[in-house]
């Protein structure tokens, strides 16, 4: 192996690391993100990198990948037009859900709106019981009609979930074939491939969601797959996943949901190689971004795991890496609520137009920028000294929207915006660490992201962290974790009582 690449695509900035296996040499690149369309920053940092670094694309031997087009686009609501096939009876269930739910009482809250809609949830007569014997054989006629229903209403992807198929899928690996025989061009999933274990909502949901985010996976890694090849780089890209591995590209279109929350598992993977390295097996890891942070926290040299994880309201059911997520990042915006208490975030000012300080139009008074005016920050040093950040753009947009409204002087209002977030994040941290049974004095701070390190010691004095670990380029962390990570497949299986 010759030369291995790590791309991390964040809402703000893309980074990059690029390693020459035999002299160990490394190399770091940062380029602005394009949300519209990821592959093209993609590929300008690549072809950047390359270039500064005079190496050819066919030298590139490894291409490490982490997305968040699949968080994106369930967030967002954009995934595909997605039909569902269940047992006959069960097709309420996405709506009903579970006893188990946040805001038991609450008569206000809104239910998530059902990725699948009434009219393309298709009931099949079929049923199996607990201990995997058939009572009610499959009407395959009925999978054939449903499909044909379906492919009339214009979806891309089908789910498929029966009662106890985790314990017998045979109903379940039928009906996929009788559906890709009959609708060959849509993305077909059946919940045995996905989460084949108990627990029914949680199971659907898991399906529902892989079949939703099918499609847009299959487009956005099918385009990049081109681009890359048509770069000169023979290797496909592999994709980090949620449990903190990575996964081919192919697995990656099969199992998208695997990559669904996945953004922030390549910089723990990160953390933990350097804390090895050094001796120190306890981490709580600290990543801001431009849009958010991830917390997470690492016990004896291995990161906290979680089974299951709700994203818009949804279940999602695979083993993940623990990491918290809170809108606080450098593009965080400050604002004044109702009765003029000072807010910051979840809203970000993203990449475009950014903070006020990048000069590309935007007005808003965000983290990045508070930092800037206090000094925190070194304005000829972004981008490697590509970017200059404009500190009376800063200046006044925190003068107008906080300072003036609310009569204090631009440094106190900046200071403000500042302890605002950093509460944010202290309960994020507690929430990771004493939330979990674990002394937050007993661990060391790693703090990377573009804005980790900036923070970072204050939030360790407030929770009495001993120790703060900042690893040499924190801002591209997360592109070195995809190229220290390794392939990592988890199974289940479900036995008969």
């Amino acid at each position: 192996m010759r030369y291995m690449i790590g791309v991390d695509v964040g809402g703000t900035f893309t980074d990059l690391t690029l390693v020459d296996v035999a002299s160990q040499r490394v190399a770091i690149h940062k380029v602005l993100s394009t949300p519209a369309d990821p592959s093209r920053a993609i590929m300008t940092g690549v072809t950047e990198l390359l270039a500064r670094e005079k190496v050819d694309f066919t030298l590139v031997d490894y291409f490490g990948h982490g997305t968040t087009v699949a968080t994106n686009a369930l967030i967002e609501k954009k995934g595909s037009k997605t039909g569902l096939l269940v047992t006959a009876g069960f097709k309420d269930l996405l709506e009903i859900g579970r006893q188990t739910r946040p805001a038991l009482y609450d008569l206000q809250k809104e239910k998530p709106v059902p990725l699948v809609p009434g009219h393309l949830r298709k009931e099949i007569p079929e049923r199996i019981y607990h201990n995997g014997n058939v009572r009610t054989p499959m009407d395959v006629d009925a999978v054939k009609q449903a499909a044909a229903e379906l492919r009339s209403a214009g979806v891309e992807s089908i789910a498929i979930c029966f009662l106890f198929s985790f314990i017998n899928p045979d109903h379940e690996k039928t009906a996929l074939a009788v559906v890709r025989d009959l609708f060959p061009d849509a993305y077909v999933t059946a919940s045995h491939q996905v989460v084949p274990e108990f627990r029914e909502f949680a199971r659907l949901s898991t399906t529902v969601l892989n079949a939703y985010l099918g499609p847009v996976m299959r487009r956005y890694l099918g385009n990049l797959q081109t681009s890359v090849r048509q770069a000169g780089i023979r290797q496909d890209p592999y994709i980090t996943q949620s449990n903190g591995g990575i996964l081919s590209l192919q697995e990656s279109i099969a199992s998208p949901v695997r990559t669904a929350v996945s953004g922030p598992s390549a910089g723990v993977m990160a953390a933990m190689r350097i804390g090895r390295l050094v001796g120190l097996d306890n981490l709580i890891t600290l990543d801001i971004g431009g849009t958010s942070a991830d917390i997470s926290l690492i016990h004896r040299g291995q990161p906290l795991l979680s089974m299951e994880r709700t994203v818009e309201g949804w279940p999602i059911r695979i083993p993940m890496l623990d990491i918290v997520t809170i809108g606080a990042g450098g593009g965080s915006i400050a604002w004044l609520d109702a009765g003029g208490a000072l807010k910051v975030g979840p809203q970000s000012a993203g990449a475009n137009p950014g903070p006020a300080c990048y000069g590309f139009g935007g007005e808003l008074p965000t983290a990045t920028d508070a930092n800037v005016v206090l000094g925190r920050m070194n304005p000829q040093r972004i981008l490697g000294g590509r970017m200059t950040l404009k500190t009376e753009l800063a200046e006044n947009a925190i003068q107008s929207r906080i300072a003036q409204p609310t009569k204090l002087s631009m440094l106190d209002a900046a200071n403000g915006m500042i302890d605002v977030i950093n509460a944010n994040m202290v309960r994020a941290m507690r929430l990771v660490s004493v939330e979990r049974g674990y002394d937050p004095r007993e661990f060391t701070m790693v703090a990377f992201g573009g804005a980790g390190p900036v923070h970072a010691v204050a939030l360790a004095q407030e929770l009495g962290i001993p120790r703060v670990l900042v690893p040499h380029a924190p801002v591209t962390l997360c592109s070195l974790g995809l190229l220290v990570t390794d392939i990592r497949v988890d199974f289940v299986r479900s036995l008969p009582l």
